[in-house]
């Protein structure tokens, strides 16, 4: 009878370890999916704050003797 009851709780340890694996990849997930997003909403505007940046820089440079 103990032996039972230790392979139960073995089996139900082995269950909650998946689960929480389980758990940790969906929301790993759901982070990559909104990173992603944001980046697809807000890349256009970085690149051209950036590319503002680098006309400011080369307008500079040029036109200091």
């Amino acid at each position: 009878m103990t032996y039972n009851w230790i392979k139960a709780q073995l089996s139900t340890l082995k269950q909650e370890d998946g689960q929480g694996m389980v758990e940790y990849a969906l929301i790993i997930a759901f982070i990559a999916l909104v990173v992603i997003a944001g980046l697809v909403i807000l890349g256009p505007r970085i690149a051209q704050m950036f590319t503002d940046i680098g006309n400011e820089l080369t307008t500079e440079t040029t036109a200091t003797p």
